[in-house]
């Protein structure tokens, strides 16, 4: 059994090597000899393998031991992310590269107006976010050695793990100190930490295969028997919790973008951008290497370790069980490459926004001289960063400290992945969205970081630890819908799921809104407009309007950032380019433009902006005044559009007035004429009736024969005058809403059966009705007797109007969508087109030539309809006139009969 010596020792000389990696990457970049592997996508493909941490070597296999097939959301939203690069990742790296761009909060804080102070946010935010994957990558690391230590069977004793954790981080941070801070420029890329990236990819991918060959062929004899386990076990079986996969996909795919490390070598290590196409192959290919063995690794290391073996290093304890000491050095040391890789990219991404964001303003605002000072101030931006990263990664190993080391890997990593996912909403609004503003961006971020941090970051130390358990149990401040794991009463859902859905919904939506409601400054406005159409202008900045006594100010203040050498080599390139002799050039708008990129590249782009500001600040025309004619004219325009958006608004108010205007004329010659017709439909059966009982009154002598004729019509004229009265008092208490509907179950066939009954027996014309009982076999339960008198309508109009000399009515039953449709179409013909918008209204009767009808029934129809919840409207068909009966499924339970 190898040492635990042996172990350090061959770490340390894995670390030399890398260190002489590095180092001869940078040297030749520095000669300028960089060559096409430094330059190549293979080198940047590589690079974004730090996505690929501790996590993902060691805690994908427990994850899977744990939770199944659940592990592959981690891999599967990166993929999805490059597999997409045209439309974001593209985008980002356009923009990081035109505006020099340093991190991610100084993407944020450029899109922002140059708001230093959400700068800050974004880094305080970073720092909180990735303090427990930094102290991830310190437990594994330290676990793993002790394990080693331990010897067979995987169970660490612990003894001496937080000494070893020390000295890791220590080492860590020495690493990262001698190669990231070497260099100011932080838009140059570190040749040095990507080349060393890059070999540590291919050494924990070729680790992870190599343990996962010997797991298939030399511990479980083939992919066969492999299967075989994997069938037997159930961890290859297919338990999707949708909301937890979508969950989990999301929240990888937002990290992938938002991670400070990731953003580091996806846009600011980026050189050229054509590298993404090949990227977004290669990457989701390194990817699925990476997972190809995770499920034979766990199911083998449960088979074959003891109980108390920890799955989140079966890759190690199987390779120890089986005395393959060889192979366990290989698989620790690629566990120490996905850890070492993370910390050094990250603590460097983050140092740069401490740096840039944090120290140098606070440095500047101190110095009496401000920016125009002389003297090199370089030395204090490399010791800031320096002390940034030392002061990350004790910050790392305190919450490693804390949280005793314990719990999966798996879930310390998501913890970090949903707080830095709430950079998400801000940086797509940002590139996409004109109208974000810096008001919304710092409601979103504050929102987003409260809720994650109370629903997911505190109460991952446990009950008791940070939040006491009666928070945990009855909410904060005593209040039910304010507990962490259930906030807003909402109970029942995986608190990973609850704490992501909550700190991403709010986050946006707090964005969203507070955008709405506030006008961004003139800064904010050009800066948008920039970002979202930074493929329409990538090299275009804002103007600068100085005056040429101001040149040697920028001179001594470039040479404090960049130094002397550095800065005369600016200047002087420049003034060849302007044709001036010398090496100061003329501070044009487009010399100011170049000389802010370079300065952003150092110190950031919010930093630079404000350097620059105080030297030019006394110049006629001020940026600011410039900025804000040009957003008095953008103001101007929008006012313009504005009323001439109104005016057409008026000009459509105006035209739907004048067709309600012919509508009413419509409505009161239809009034007029409907009080004319009404008195005559009334005053007629009653003079029947008065004059046929007198007749029986007053005359003597009528025969049998004689009475029973003047009696009948008599009972004719009664029936005609009440069913006259009973369409006036339906339709009364229609429109007032005083109906109540009688629910029942019956067969629509039946009812239609009813309706042509009832049809043929009022009316002596006759009509031929065509229908299909096999589409009416339908059980409906409404009010059966309100739709008969919907269909007893309209079939009697049909016979009524069908002007064909042979009247047909065809019914056509059908489903549409959610709703069940009844078509009356005859064969008659037609409705007249400017009749038809209000032949519904009461006052309008079809057919009026011929002097029948009261005008009621379609009026009747129409309200009965909406009391069902349903409609009728007229159907426009050739040949003939058509009605359409829509009763939705909600209002109507509709089954075969």
């Amino acid at each position: 059994m190898a040492s635990l010596n042996t172990l350090v020792a061959v770490s340390l000389a894995y670390v030399f090597v890398l260190f002489c990696v590095a180092f001869a990457a940078e040297r030749a970049a520095d000669k300028g000899r960089a060559g096409w592997l430094l330059q190549s996508p293979l080198v940047y493909t590589l690079s974004l393998s730090i996505y690929c941490t501790a996590w993902t070597f060691y805690g994908a296999v427990g994850y899977a031991a744990r939770s199944g097939l659940e592990y592959v959301t981690i891999y599967l939203g990166p993929s999805l992310v490059m597999v997409g690069w045209w439309w974001v990742l593209r985008r980002l790296v356009r923009i990081g590269r035109s505006l020099k761009v340093t991190s991610i909060a100084d993407l944020i804080s450029s899109r922002y107006g140059k708001s230093n102070g959400l700068a800050i946010v974004v880094t305080c935010m970073a720092v909180i976010g990735v303090t427990p994957y930094i102290a991830l990558q310190l437990q594994s690391v330290t676990a793993s050695l002790s394990i080693f230590a331990a010897g067979q069977g995987g169970v660490a004793d612990g003894t001496d793990q937080h000494a070893a954790g020390l000295w890791i981080a220590i080492g860590l941070a020495l690493f990262t100190v001698l190669f990231g801070t070497r260099r100011l420029n932080v838009n140059e890329r570190q040749h040095g930490v990507v080349i060393a990236v890059a070999v540590e990819a291919v050494v924990k991918l070729i680790a992870l295969l190599a343990v996962g060959a010997f797991v298939v062929w030399g511990i479980a004899g083939g992919v066969g028997e492999t299967l075989a386990r994997i069938d037997a076990s159930g961890l290859g079986m297919w338990r999707m919790d949708g909301s937890r996969w979508l969950g989990l996909t999301f929240v990888s795919a937002a990290a992938f973008l938002c991670l400070p490390r990731m953003f580091q070598v996806m846009v600011v290590e980026n050189s050229d951008e054509r590298h993404l196409q090949i990227a977004s192959w290669a990457f989701p290919l390194y990817l699925m290497l990476m997972s190809l063995f995770v499920v034979p690794i766990a199911v083998l290391g449960l088979d074959l370790l003891p109980a108390g073996a920890n799955p989140d290093f079966f890759v190690l304890s199987l390779p120890l069980s089986q005395g393959r000491e060889g192979l366990a050095m290989l698989s620790f040391l690629g566990g120490f490459s996905s850890a070492t890789s993370m910390v050094i990219v990250a603590t460097l991404a983050l140092s740069t926004m401490v740096s840039n964001h944090m120290v140098m303003p606070v440095f500047l605002y101190l110095q009496r001289g401000g920016a125009t000072q002389s003297g090199d101030v370089r030395h204090v931006v490399i010791l800031s960063r320096r002390l940034s990263i030392l002061t990350i990664i004790v910050l790392g190993y305190i919450y490693y400290q804390v949280s005793g080391g314990s719990g999966a890997l798996a879930a310390i990593g998501l913890i970090s992945f949903t707080g830095v996912a709430q950079f998400l909403p801000v940086v797509l609004g940002g590139i996409f969205w004109r109208g974000a503003t810096r008001a919304g961006a710092f409601v979103g971020l504050g929102v987003g970081f409260v809720v994650w941090a109370f629903t997911m970051l505190l109460p991952s130390f446990g009950p008791g630890a940070v939040l006491s358990t009666t928070v945990f149990e009855v909410g904060l401040w005593g209040l039910e819908w304010l507990r962490p794991q259930a906030l807003f009463g909402i109970t029942g859902v995986d608190p990973t799921v609850h704490a992501i859905f909550w700190s991403m919904v709010l986050n946006a939506a707090g964005f969203v809104m507070v955008s709405i409601v506030t006008f961004p400054r003139p800064l904010e406005r050009l800066q948008g407009a920039q970002f979202v159409n930074v493929f329409d202008h990538s090299a275009q900045t804002r103007g600068w309007q100085v005056p040429v006594a101001e040149s040697e100010d920028l001179m001594i203040m470039t040479q404090r950032i960049l130094g002397a050498d550095e800065a005369h080599r600016l200047f002087e390139t420049a003034a060849v380019a302007q044709g001036r002799g010398g090496f100061l050039p003329e501070p044009n708008p487009d010399f100011l433009q170049t000389l802010e990129r370079e300065l952003a590249g150092s110190v950031g782009g919010a930093t630079a902006h404000a350097m620059i500001s105080q030297i030019v600040g006394g110049a006629a025309v001020s940026v600011q005044d410039l900025l804000a004619v040009a957003d008095e004219s953008a103001q101007r325009l929008e006012y313009s559009n504005q009323l001439e958006a109104k005016s057409h608004e008026l000009r459509r108010t105006a035209a739907q007035l004048r067709e309600a205007n012919d509508k009413l004329v419509q409505l009161s010659d239809q009034k007029d004429a409907f009080l004319s017709q009404i008195s005559h439909e009334l005053r007629t059966p009653m003079t029947s009736i008065r004059a046929f009982s007198e007749i029986l009154r007053d005359t003597d002598g009528l025969g049998p024969m004689e009475k029973t004729k003047y009696a009948n019509i008599i009972h004719i004229e009664a029936i005609r005058l009440t069913r006259l009265l009973n369409d006036l008092l339906d339709l009364s208490v229609l429109e007032n809403g005083q109906v109540t509907l009688n629910q029942q179950s019956g067969p629509l066939a039946s009812l239609l059966d009813h309706a042509i009954a009832t049809a043929e027996a009022s009316e002596t014309r006759q009509i031929s009705v065509r229908r299909s009982r096999l589409d009416e076999t339908l059980m409906l339960h409404t009010d059966l007797d309100r739709l008969s008198q919907v269909f007893i309508n309209l079939i009697t109009n049909a016979q009524k109007y069908c002007t064909a000399a042979d009247p047909e009515l065809r019914i056509k039953v059908h489903q549409d969508g959610d709703a069940l449709v009844m078509d009356f179409i005859d064969n008659g013909a037609g409705i007249p087109r400017d009749s038809r918008d209000v032949m519904f209204e009461k006052f309008n009767r079809i057919g009026a030539q011929d002097g029948a009808g009261a005008g009621l029934g379609l009026a009747i129809c129409r309200e009965i309809m909406t009391r069902l919840g349903g409609d009728v409207r007229y159907l426009d068909v050739t040949g003939g006139t058509g009605f359409r009966v829509r009763l939705p499924h909600a209002n109507a339970l509709i089954a075969r009969s």
